[in-house]
């Protein structure tokens, strides 16, 4: 079974193709699409955000 794990992504340009998460200062996100919006509550089997970057979003 497949697991998704959303992060937040956090950068000046919501465009590029890598983006830096909340979670971690060194780590980061390869978006070939840009950002997108995705819901806190996700009803997708399989999807879950990664608690860290959660706390963030729900600040």
């Amino acid at each position: 079974t497949k697991e998704l794990i959303w992060h937040k992504p956090v950068g000046p340009d919501p465009d590029a193709t890598f983006q830096r998460i909340a979670c971690s200062d060194t780590d980061g996100i390869v978006m070939s699409g840009g950002k997108r919006e995705v819901p806190l509550r996700l009803d997708q089997p399989g999807e879950r955000w990664c608690p860290d970057c959660l706390a963030i979003v729900r600040r």
